[in-house]
């Protein structure tokens, strides 16, 4: 096995568990309205908290996703180009 091979191995374990990381981060979308628990829907932190910590999250699951993806397209490339010494 290469560096490279090991490197791009690393890299994937890294991205793979950043990305269930950012998932689990994130809050489910519930569609309560607040009636049986008591809470209040219109509350400022309710208002502007998707704005700022859902929003983030969300914008770095759609990144960490497509470099997870860009990254396995490389491993693929690297590897038949290793095979078949291209």
């Amino acid at each position: 096995m290469s560096i490279i091979e090991i490197f791009f191995g690393v890299m994937l374990i890294l991205f793979a568990i950043a990305i269930v990381a950012v998932v689990l981060f994130q809050e489910g979308k519930q569609s309560n309205s607040g009636v049986i628990t008591g809470a209040g829907t219109d509350t400022f932190l309710t208002k502007n908290k998707s704005r700022s910590i859902d929003a983030f999250l969300a914008r770095w699951t759609k990144f960490i996703a497509i470099m997870f993806f860009i990254l396995i397209i490389g491993i693929n490339a690297v590897t038949f180009f290793h095979l078949f010494g291209i």
